[in-house]
């Protein structure tokens, strides 16, 4: 532990001690007994509730039971399974008989004639008798045998109830409950068709909905597979909670536990019914089951933030009484470090504190003369500093400049003497083309501002180039370009594209441009750098000299050996002043790369950063 150079901060230290670990060690123990009798208490209150709620849905459901053993007892029931496909005429005596019994057995019980949707009995050779209670079901008689075959797989042999989550109405799906059982027929020779009573959740909601779980606090029901029967409005049956508590009850006891859903801490109190082997699960929000525990700690904490600056204050007051002339030295020294030279007046004290005063105050006049002097010579130094980053500045403009300068004469003169031809030869638009063109070119080369040069800039000075040297060479030849739209407005250097266009030309067709002889431009970006492309399928480089001319690119250097081999200096501005130029602009770890296969072709790439930092040489 740091320790603790002042009077006042010890004072202030240990009555925080005191008052913070005396407070602390009663709050805490407080909440945690505290908080676990509440959550045994909530748990034992949610227990009994969610176990009435059950005892509530199963006396419910047992009253659609003594309906279902009715009906799968029933004579006519029983019979109406035995009667062939093709016999229409009993088909109607027991269909009649069926829905008398069912109309009959419904209207005698009120609370099932409201909550009750339909009664429907399907045999196995494929006939039906449904039974509407809500008279508007239009049953289309070719969904019985898909129905049936439904039933069939997901209810037992041994003839017990089962309660599904379906409908033979698709619209009533999620808003009904389906009790169903295999029956056998009059012989009684294995089961022979289903009776299938769907009854609304309607009143089952009104049981559950009477719970009193709190504000934030819902209900829900799922089925022995996890899916939802019963879900409050504010939660979706394909809601992952379902597949959560699914998850706990997989060994299918009860059980309380507590989980993350919803970015909200909750505990989840699940009971199963013996009877329809549902989970009835409660979700109470951890924070409003711990209020009562939430408040005790505020009331504590509250108490305990009074008594401690109580205390601070005794313990300010009693160390102003003693340490009055330490603390107008201490506040002397700490102007001191924000640079305020400021004297104390010693007030004609004589005892060591007038002592310490007085060389407090020699201290100071001797530190501000020594910090003045080591200021002028700071402001001399980044002077003179100044004055060398100008000096380099300039330096690397007129290199630059001579850069940008060095365009290839040769071309300029061969272009001027086609012109010339045409002009004596014929009276042609091609004079114009080529005018124009060398026009664009030799503004576009004279301009020095780079930042604001996109791809489709370079490509359009390559433009001008073709025009030019198509009219030189008296054929067409066209340069594939390949880049995708969205990368034509990236950032990249002026006349670095060109210079590589043309020095495809002038060495990888050394035996004359072909038919088959292609150039292409694509751009892409790649691990945080633009690179664009140029290819050919030219002549290629002998593995020797293309060593070397790797070699010299990592020179970085317009030395005067470097820059006149072929593949640097002929045919205009050259490949290495492309490479210094883009170094330039964006450092030494861009620039440019050739690579190439001895008569196969060659692909050159300009590598520049992604995201290009504003940065510009000009005039």
């Amino acid at each position: 532990m740091m320790k603790i150079r002042t009077l006042s901060g010890q004072v202030y230290f240990y009555f925080s001690i005191v008052i913070v670990l005396s407070l602390a060690s009663v709050g805490i123990v407080t909440y945690i007994q505290s908080s676990r009798a509440l959550d045994q208490q909530v748990e034992q209150y949610l227990d009994q509730m969610i176990e009435n709620a059950a005892y509530q849905t199963d006396i419910y459901l047992q009253t659609y039971e003594l309906l279902s053993n009715s009906f799968s007892s029933n004579s006519d029931v029983r019979a109406f399974f035995e009667i062939g496909v093709e016999d229409v005429y009993e088909y109607y005596y027991y269909s009649d008989a069926i829905k008398s019994f069912a109309s009959k057995s419904v209207q005698s019980i009120a609370t099932l004639y409201k909550q009750l949707n339909a009664i429907y009995v399907v045999g196995q050779q494929g006939r039906a008798v449904v039974y509407d209670n809500q008279n508007f079901l239009a049953l289309d008689m070719g969904l019985i045998p898909e129905k049936y075959a439904y039933l069939m797989r997901s209810l037992p042999d041994n003839n017990k109830i089962v309660l599904l989550d379906t409908s033979i109405r698709p619209e009533d799906k999620g808003t009904v409950i389906t009790m169903a059982r295999k029956v056998r027929g009059a012989s009684y020779e294995g089961t022979k068709g289903i009776v299938a009573i769907e009854f609304k959740l309607q009143e089952l909601a009104k049981i559950w909905d009477r719970v009193n779980i709190g504000k934030d606090g819902y209900f829900f029901i799922i089925d022995g597979n996890g899916n939802p029967i019963y879900h409050p409005s504010n939660v979706q049956s394909y809601d992952p909670v379902f597949k959560q508590v699914s998850e706990h009850l997989v060994d299918g006891e009860n059980k309380a536990f507590t989980t993350e859903y919803q970015g909200q801490k909750r505990m989840f109190v699940a009971r199963k019914s013996d009877y329809s082997n549902w989970r009835l699960v409660v979700s109470v929000p951890v924070d409003e089951l711990r209020k009562p525990i939430s408040t005790i700690r505020t009331v504590t904490i509250v108490v305990g933030l009074v008594t401690l600056a109580v205390a601070l204050w005794i313990a300010s007051r009693f160390g102003r009484s003693m340490l009055a002339p330490i603390r107008e030295l201490k506040e002397g020294m700490r102007e001191t470090e924000k640079g305020n030279w400021q004297h104390i007046h010693d007030l004609g004290r004589t005892d060591e504190i007038g002592g310490l005063i007085h060389s407090y105050n020699l201290m100071v006049t001797r530190l501000s003369e020594m910090i003045d002097k080591v200021y002028a010579a700071e402001l001399q130094q980044q002077k003179d500093a100044l004055q060398i980053q100008e000096a380099e500045l300039e330096r690397h403009r007129a290199e630059f400049q001579t850069l940008q300068l060095q365009i290839n004469p040769h071309f300029l003169y061969n272009t001027l003497e086609t012109i010339n031809c045409y002009a004596i030869v014929q009276d042609s638009h091609e004079i114009t083309e080529m005018v124009e063109a060398m026009a664009f070119m030799l503004r576009y080369s004279i301009q020095t501002n780079l930042e604001e040069i996109t791809v489709a800039n370079e490509l359009n000075h390559v433009r001008n180039y073709l025009i030019i040297l198509q009219h030189r060479i008296d054929r067409e030849f066209e340069i594939e370009v390949i880049i995708p739209p969205s990368l034509l407005l990236e950032k990249m250097v002026r006349l670095t594209l060109q210079p590589v266009v043309e020095n495809s030309f002038q060495h990888a067709f050394p035996n004359g441009i072909e038919p088959h002889h292609t150039i292409s431009i694509d751009a892409r970006k790649e691990n945080g750098m633009f690179q664009v492309i140029v290819e050919d399928n030219g002549a290629g480089i002998p593995p020797d000299r293309l060593k070397e001319l790797q070699e010299q690119l990592k020179l970085n250097r317009l030395a005067e050996e470097e820059t006149q081999s072929g593949y640097f200096r002929r045919g205009g501005i050259g490949l290495m002043n492309v490479h210094r130029r883009i170094q330039m602009v964006f450092g030494e770890q861009y620039g440019l790369s050739i690579e190439s296969v001895w008569g196969e072709g060659s692909r050159i790439t300009l590598s520049m950063p992604d995201k290009p930092n504003k940065l510009s040489i000009t005039k």
